[in-house]
């Protein structure tokens, strides 16, 4: 499919995406992996992303928010994007999308979290003041270093 077949029509960029099963991570010689199975389905004019299903969150936590889980669904659907070469560049998919090119940029820098804040995020048990604001990035920079990522975050687990 070209780039401007996908652009042009607004069926294809209408997607949902789905949570299925649990999130797995692996360690390689110089990265450490997490595979989060989301499904992406076109599904009309709507996205929908469906949060993992789970036990309760503990008090506390934070619990399940929607709004970041759906951001960081986002995040990292763009980012399949732009890696499968549907888009040259974050200006281009936010062209394409009608959005903000500075918000596209907030958004897909959620995908340089450290796993273990991701996971947190999706299970619904991340500290109570994480927000999409700060792993956004909106308030300060997020360092790219996982470690100096939950220190700045006050992430303990």
């Amino acid at each position: 499919m070209t780039t401007e077949a996908y652009q042009g029509n607004p069926r294809l960029r209408s997607v949902r995406i789905d949570v299925e099963g649990k999130s797995r991570q692996f360690m390689t010689e110089s990265q450490r992996v997490t595979m989060i199975p989301l499904k992406i389905r076109r599904k009309q004019n709507r996205k929908l992303l469906t949060p993992p299903s789970g036990t309760m969150a503990n008090v506390m936590s934070g619990g399940v928010d929607i709004p970041m889980i759906k951001t960081l669904g986002k995040a990292f659907y763009w980012q399949r994007l732009l890696e499968d070469g549907k888009y040259a560049t974050a200006t281009d998919l936010a062209r394409a999308f009608k959005l903000e090119p500075g918000w596209v940029a907030e958004v897909l820098r959620m995908t340089l979290l450290a796993p273990d804040i991701i996971e947190a995020i999706l299970g619904g048990t991340q500290p109570r003041h994480l927000n999409l604001h700060s792993v956004r990035g909106r308030h300060f920079p997020l360092p790219w270093d996982w470690s100096e990522q939950r220190k700045l975050l006050e992430f303990e687990g």
